[in-house]
């Protein structure tokens, strides 16, 4: 009688949708339970964590927190990012991870791909592609919410990339699979050259970085990845087919950027106050062009190893 009662009283005092999916996910490892988006978090660590990207803050923000309001895409999600060697793309892609999962970048409903790890050979790309299509059905016939990230997509074999066409599309099952919930991000250092040569038209013209706008670059970007050979997206049907929901433009870091990204590591480790290891970080990296040394050559990659030698 006592255990009736107290049944009686927890559905009482709760909706019984969210009771059942308590007890659900208290013995279930669904990925509807794992599934737990945070728009707000997600926003704000890409505002505190994420220098010098005003066009990929916003992008992201805005793409994401649109594709989790639509209770019924008519298609995934896939975004593209591009620019040079330490802009923060890896970043964004661990912070989206970070925030749709409860188990964050752990959970096994985030996959992550490299070329020279899981593609190594060149030849035996109908291999890869058999396995592929196969791998991406499979874990979305487990879990329609699952994110697919690939890295270093400048080094991934030619042809490949292409056997995802009929997973980006706007048909509504795939091999009996409803797979229009899934995030694709694809990361690539193809399409820098373009970035890059805007930002510093931009920078020599005296205009404040915030007035590149992504139309200056979208088509650019998709123009120069669909014809660069070693993008990974070269001559993709993906991009023929206008698959790709945005490609997201990271703009070259200055000196002043470097030196946020110092003081953030710095933080992290309890010394905030080491101004002078942020200085010394900042002016031993190597900027670019010549004339003008506007841009780091490495972004924030090599601060980490930098702080650690000055420290």
């Amino acid at each position: 009688m006592l255990v009736a009662l107290s049944v009686l009283l927890l559905f009482s005092s709760r909706p019984v949708c969210c009771v059942f999916q308590r007890l659900y996910c208290s013995f279930s490892d669904s990925c509807d339970c794992d599934f737990k988006p945070s728009i707000r978090d997600l926003e704000w660590d890409l505002y505190k964590n994420l220098f010098g990207q005003h066009l990929a803050q916003d992008v992201i923000s805005e793409e994401v927190a649109s594709f989790l309001r639509n209770k019924s895409p008519d298609r995934p999600l896939v975004l593209s990012f591009h620019g040079s060697s330490g802009t923060g793309k890896t970043l964004v892609s661990s912070m989206l991870g970070n925030h749709l999962y409860g188990s964050a970048m752990s959970s096994p409903f985030v996959h992550q791909f490299i070329p020279t790890l899981h593609f190594p050979s060149a030849k035996r790309v109908s291999h890869y592609r058999e396995d592929l299509k196969s791998w991406v059905n499979g874990n979305l016939t487990q879990c329609g919410r699952s994110v697919f990230i690939f890295d270093e997509m400048e080094k991934m074999p030619p042809g490949l990339i292409d056997v995802l066409e009929p997973f980006l599309g706007p048909s509504h099952v795939v091999f009996r699979t409803n797979y229009r919930k899934a995030i694709y991000i694809f990361i690539s250092t193809a399409g820098q050259e373009v970035i890059n040569q805007l930002a510093l038209e931009n920078r020599q013209a005296g205009q404040e970085r915030e007035q590149i706008k992504l139309s200056d670059l979208q088509d650019a970007i998709a123009q120069a990845v669909y014809n660069t050979k070693t993008s990974g997206l070269f001559q993709s049907s993906i991009i023929k087919q206008g698959l790709i929901t945005r490609f997201v433009p990271f703009l070259p870091l200055t000196r002043t950027h470097v030196e946020r990204c110092a003081r953030s590591q710095l933080c992290q480790q309890g010394v905030c106050d080491r101004s002078d290891v942020v200085e010394a970080v900042g002016g031993d990296v190597v900027y670019s062009p010549v004339e003008g040394q506007y841009f780091s050559t490495t972004g924030c990659k090599a601060v980490s190893a930098k702080i650690s030698f000055f420290l």
